[in-house]
């Protein structure tokens, strides 16, 4: 009894043991993401909590750098520009991630409906804007937007209508216009995705049971691609708050994009244009602290619902 006992402890405890091999699996990852993902942003936590000191009853002296401990971030919060556009950016989500969400749904469900030779050309075409940098796509709409060499407000003119798209009150909604253009149909490509994950069954007995297309697609396509719909809303936020490259081409023809148009557009100029790299890094942080709070927050949300459903 007692020696059967013992080589059974052995063997449950040598399952218990984390396996080695894993680990150097897994080592090479860790090792790009501590390298890439973990020190960058410890790194810039530090900087954000430095500052110039200057000597000299001028403050002309030689420069050192000191630690400022939260001043930094004191100082960002203090800027009503910075903080205005943390607000900018919010509203521009709340209006554009819906927006755009809706658009990739329905343009996911129309092409489930396709055979698939037309259905495979048309995510192609839709897919297409997704492969045009921001840069460029921003150049493109760019020429749309300007007064005088606009086909669309030369077409508005002919009704009436005198739209500036690059005034104070529409240059959002301009940029708006753009990221939709450029990301609907990356967000379609993710539910297409989850759609043709839905077994073929489920269809045939909706059939059976006399719905037709609308209630197939109420009643068990959406239910069924909302995994897909929450990952493709926590990357539009995430994406909402990395409002960049839009804006920041925008200024040259757009008075009313200023240098603190974006919390993004606000650290780039402090960094860049002010020299001010430890105010620009605690910028920085207080835009990541935000991301991942409404990202967080959003999942939280779901979740919470999902359990009250259950």
């Amino acid at each position: 009894m007692t020696t059967t006992g013992r080589p059974a402890r052995r063997r449950s405890g040598r399952t218990a043991r984390p396996d080695g091999r894993a680990w150097r699996f897994l080592a090479p990852f860790l090792l790009v993401y501590v390298f890439a993902m973990i020190l960058p942003i410890l790194y810039a936590v530090y900087q954000s909590m430095l500052t110039v000191e200057r000597s000299g009853p001028t403050g002309l002296g030689k420069p050192s750098i000191g630690f400022a401990g939260l001043d930094n971030y004191a100082l960002a919060l203090d800027q009503t520009a910075f903080v205005e556009s943390f607000a900018r950016v919010l509203l521009f989500g709340i209006v554009q991630v819906p927006v755009m969400l809706l658009l990739a749904l329905v343009l996911a469900l129309l092409l489930d409906q396709l055979p698939d030779r037309w259905a495979g050309l048309l995510r192609s075409a839709y897919f297409l804007p997704y492969g045009v940098p921001g840069v460029i796509a921003t150049i493109l709409w760019g020429f749309l937007y300007v007064p005088g060499i606009s086909p669309i407000g030369e077409v508005l003119g002919e009704f009436g209508f005198q739209p500036d798209f690059l005034g104070y009150d529409n240059v959002l909604w301009s940029i708006a216009n753009i990221v939709v253009w450029e990301f609907a149909g990356y967000n379609m490509l993710i539910i297409v995705a989850q759609l043709k994950s839905i077994p073929q069954e489920l269809y045939e007995a909706a059939r059976i049971d006399g719905a037709g297309p609308w209630q197939t697609a109420l009643r068990i396509k959406i239910p069924l691609v909302r995994p897909a719909l929450i990952l493709t809303c926590v990357f539009s936020i995430i994406g909402t708050m990395q409002l960049f490259s839009e804006p920041l081409v925008l200024k040259k023809i757009a008075p009313a994009v200023t240098q603190d148009y974006t919390p993004n557009l606000s650290a780039y100029f402090d960094a860049f244009a002010n020299a001010n790299m430890y105010l620009a890094a605690a910028k920085s942080v207080l835009l990541a602290v935000a991301a991942m709070v409404l990202s967080f927050g959003f999942l939280s949300l779901v979740n919470r619902k999902q359990r009250s459903e259950r």
